[in-house]
C-alpha cells in the first residue's frame, strides 16, 4: 500500500484525500449524474467502489430500502472473489473474518441401515496452487459493509442513497445526460434523475431489465429449498465442515459452515414444486425445514437454538437476452445496463451467484470509468454483453448439472432399476469443477478488441489469454519484501503491462527505453501529459536475477517513474524471483527464460495478450484499438 504521495497526513491512510466541493460527503441526490446505479447488492455495491475512486465522475447509487441490508441472503466467496476484493485493499478482512472452507465432506445412507446417513468421502475444497487466497464463506450483509467503508474513504465520498425506488426511464440519445429516471419516494413522491449512463442491480424482479425491453429466457425451477442460517448443538460430527448429505428418503442437505465459530447455514430439500401451484411452497415454515433437516441427519440430532435467517425458495435458471439497452443494435452506444441477478438467476447451492454478480460490476466499472474519463471511446461499453453474456450460460449450464445431482436421490445397490445418483459421481463431480465454482475458470473468448488470439501464448503458458492474471509470490526489488505479484493491481481503472527479461536482458531494456521515450510509446500516447506516468498503464518488470544481484539505482527511468505533486519516486516496479518458497515466478507460470514475456493485463484482472519483449508495434497497434490519444 502507498500513501503520502501528495504530502503527509495524520490518521488513517485508507482515507484518501476527497474530490473539490466533496469533503463534506456527497450531499443530497442532484438533478444530473454520471453514472445512476439501482440496487446496493454485490453488484451494485462493487460497481460503486469501483466508481467511487475516480474524483471526476459524478456517480449515485439508490436503492428502495430505507436502510443497508443487515442479515442473510449469500454467502460463498470465491478465491477469484476474494483476488477481486485485494485490489480493493479489502482481501485481509475478508480472510480474516471470514469461514475458510478446506474441505467438503460427502455423507449418503449407510450400506448396512439406509436409514442412517454414513460418511462415504472427505475432499480437498480447492486444489494446491489455485489461488493465494482461500474459499470463504461471509455474510452477505458483512461484504455489503466493507465496500459501503471502502466508499466513504473514497475521494468521492460515495454513500447509498436509500429509500428511493426505480419506477421507469427513458433515453433521449441526442442529451449531454439522455437517460431520465423517475424515482419514487416512500411517501409516493417522484423525482427525475438524468444520467449519463444507468446500471440497473436492482435484482432477479429487475424493474430496470424491464424498462429497456430485455427479457430473461430459461426454465422455472422445479425444486424448492429451505435455507436456515442457525446456532444449534449437535452430535454430527462434520458440523464445521461444508458437507454434502443425501439420505435414503428424506431429502438432501448442502451444509456450510458460517463465519464466527458457530453458525451454519442448511440448503435443504424440500421436493419437488407442483407446477399448477408454485407459490404454495412460501408457506413452510422454518419449523417444517428444520424437522426435514433432522430427518435427513439420523441417527445424528440437531437442536436449534437460534435461526440467525430463514427463506424457502425456488429459482429458475434463466439468462436474460442481453444486458444492455441496445443488443445488436450498432446505431448508438449503449447507455443502460444490467448487472447480477438481473442478468442470471439460478441455485444457491454451488456458491455462483454474488461471485458471478460482482465479477459482472467489475468487468463493466472500469469500462464506465475509462469511457467517462476520457480513455477509451464509448464503443468499448459494447464488450460488457458479449463477455458477460457468455458467462451467465456457462453459469446456467453448470448449474443445472449441479442442481440435478444435488437435488437427486441416492441410489440403492439393491434396486439399481431405480432412479438416483451415485454418490461416488457426486464427489467426483464436485472435484471436477472445483476451479469452476473457485471462480478461475472464466475465459473471455478473443470476440472483441480486449482479447488477443493468443498467437505468442508458448510465452508465458502460465499466464492464458483471456483468464484472469494469476499470481506468484516475488520479491520487491527496492526494499527485499515478498510481496504476490497480482497484489500490485489496484481497482483504479489502469492496465498494467508485467515484462517478464529475457535470459541477457537486452530485450528488457529495450523495452523500459521504447515506452519511455518513443513516440510511438503506448504509455506515452495514452497518458495525458498532465498525469502520473503510471496512470494509464502501469508498467512493472520482473528479473531472473535475485534481489541482491540487482542495484536500484540501475534500473531504467520508467521503474523509477516520477509522481504527485513533489515528484516523488514510485519504487514499487521492479520484482525478482522468490527464491526461498520453491520454484520461481518464471517456473510456475512458464515463462520462456530464453526470450522472457510481455503480460498484457486489463484493468479487472484478465490477462489481455501476451507479446514478445521486442513487440513494440504490436503492443502499441493492440492498446490503440482501446485506448483513445492523450497526447
Amino acid at each position: 500500500m502507498q500513501f503520502y504521495l501528495n504530502g503527509y497526513a495524520p490518521g488513517d491512510p485508507d482515507i484518501q484525500a476527497a474530490a473539490p466541493g466533496l469533503e463534506a460527503g456527497p450531499g443530497p441526490l442532484p438533478e444530473t449524474v454520471d453514472v445512476l446505479i439501482v440496487g446496493t447488492g454485490p453488484a451494485g455495491m462493487l460497481l460503486a467502489a469501483q466508481l467511487s475512486v475516480f474524483p471526476g465522475i459524478r456517480t449515485r447509487i439508490v436503492d428502495r430500502r430505507d436502510g443497508p441490508l443487515q442479515v442473510g441472503q449469500a454467502d460463498g466467496v470465491a478465491c477469484r472473489t476474494v483476488e477481486m476484493f485485494e485490489a480493493f485493499g479489502l482481501s485481509e478482512r475478508l480472510v480474516r473474518e471470514g469461514y475458510w472452507v478446506n474441505e467438503t465432506a460427502f455423507w449418503r445412507p449407510a450400506p448396512e441401515d439406509r436409514g442412517r446417513i454414513a460418511r462415504t468421502g472427505r475432499v480437498q475444497d480447492t486444489e494446491d496452487g489455485l489461488s493465494e487466497f482461500p474459499h470463504l464463506i461471509v455474510n452477505q450483509a458483512r461484504l455489503l459493509q466493507y465496500l459501503s467503508e471502502f466508499m466513504a474513504k473514497s475521494p468521492t465520498r460515495l454513500a447509498p442513497d436509500h429509500g428511493l425506488d426505480f419506477a421507469t426511464l427513458a433515453i433521449d440519445p441526442a442529451g449531454d445526460h439522455p437517460v431520465a429516471v423517475t424515482l419514487r419516494d416512500a411517501e409516493g413522491g417522484e423525482r427525475i434523475v438524468r444520467a449519463k449512463y444507468v446500471v440497473g442491480c436492482d435484482g432477479a424482479r429487475s424493474r430496470v431489465r424491464d424498462a429497456i425491453g430485455a427479457v430473461p429466457r430459461g426454465d422455472f425451477a422445479n425444486h424448492a429449498w429451505g435455507v436456515v442460517d442457525m446456532l444449534a448443538v449437535t452430535d454430527f460430527p462434520d458440523i464445521r465442515l461444508k458437507a454434502a448429505i443425501q439420505s435414503a428418503e428424506a431429502g438432501n442437505i448442502l451444509l456450510i459452515p458460517r463465519e464466527g465459530g458457530h453458525l451454519v447455514r442448511l440448503y435443504v430439500d424440500l421436493g419437488v414444486i407442483d407446477p399448477e401451484n408454485r407459490e404454495a411452497f412460501r408457506s413452510i415454515t422454518q419449523e417444517t425445514v428444520i424437522e426435514t433437516a433432522r430427518r435427513v441427519l439420523h441417527p445424528y440430532t440437531l437442536e436449534v437454538k437460534d435461526v440467525a435467517w430463514f427463506a424457502v425458495y425456488q429459482v429458475g435458471q434463466r439468462v436474460t437476452d442481453r444486458f444492455d439497452d441496445v443488443g445488436e443494435d450498432r446505431s448508438r452506444a449503449p447507455r443502460v445496463f444490467i448487472a447480477g441477478d438481473a442478468c442470471h438467476t439460478h441455485s444457491a447451492k454451488a456458491g455462483q451467484g454474488m461471485n458471478v454478480s460482482m465479477q459482472d460490476a467489475f468487468n463493466l466499472g472500469w469500462k464506465l470509468a475509462a469511457v467517462l474519463d476520457g480513455r477509451a471511446g464509448p464503443e468499448l461499453l459494447r464488450t460488457y454483453t458479449v463477455e458477460r453474456h457468455a458467462v451467465a450460460q456457462e453459469l446456467i449450464d453448470f448449474d443445472k448439472e449441479w442442481s440435478k445431482i444435488m437435488a437427486s436421490p441416492p441410489r440403492d445397490p439393491r434396486h439399481p432399476e431405480r432412479a438416483g445418483v451415485d454418490p461416488a459421481e457426486l464427489q467426483a463431480y464436485f472435484t471436477q469443477s472445483g476451479r469452476y465454482t473457485a471462480g478461475v475458470a472464466t475465459r473471455y473468448a478473443p470476440e472483441t478488441c480486449l482479447t488477443a488470439d493468443g498467437t505468442h501464448q508458448a510465452l508465458a503458458t502460465g499466464f492464458p489469454v483471456g483468464m484472469r492474471f494469476h499470481s506468484a509470490p516475488v520479491v520487491r526489488l527496492a526494499d527485499a519484501k515478498p510481496v504476490q505479484l497480482g497484489h500490485a493491481a489496484r481497482a483504479d481503472g489502469a492496465w498494467r503491462l508485467y515484462a517478464f527479461a529475457d535470459a541477457e536482458g537486452a530485450r528488457l531494456d529495450a523495452l523500459m527505453h521504447v515506452l519511455w521515450k518513443s513516440e510511438d510509446s503506448p504509455v506515452r500516447r495514452h497518458t495525458p501529459r498532465d498525469a502520473d506516468i503510471d496512470s494509464v498503464i502501469d508498467v512493472r518488470a520482473i528479473f531472473q536475477r535475485g534481489h541482491r544481484d540487482l542495484r536500484v539505482e540501475d534500473l531504467p527511468p520508467l521503474l523509477l517513474p516520477r509522481k504527485g505533486r513533489f515528484g516523488l519516486i514510485d519504487y514499487e516496479k521492479a520484482y525478482t524471483p522468490d527464491l526461498k518458497t520453491g520454484p520461481d515466478i518464471f517456473d510456475l507460470r512458464g515463462i520462456d527464460r530464453s526470450r522472457g514475456a510481455l503480460v498484457v493485463v486489463r484493468p479487472d484482472q484478465f490477462v489481455a495478450n501476451v507479446l514478445p519483449l521486442d513487440g513494440h508495434a504490436a503492443l502499441a497497434d493492440f492498446l490503440g484499438r482501446i485506448l483513445l490519444d492523450r497526447r
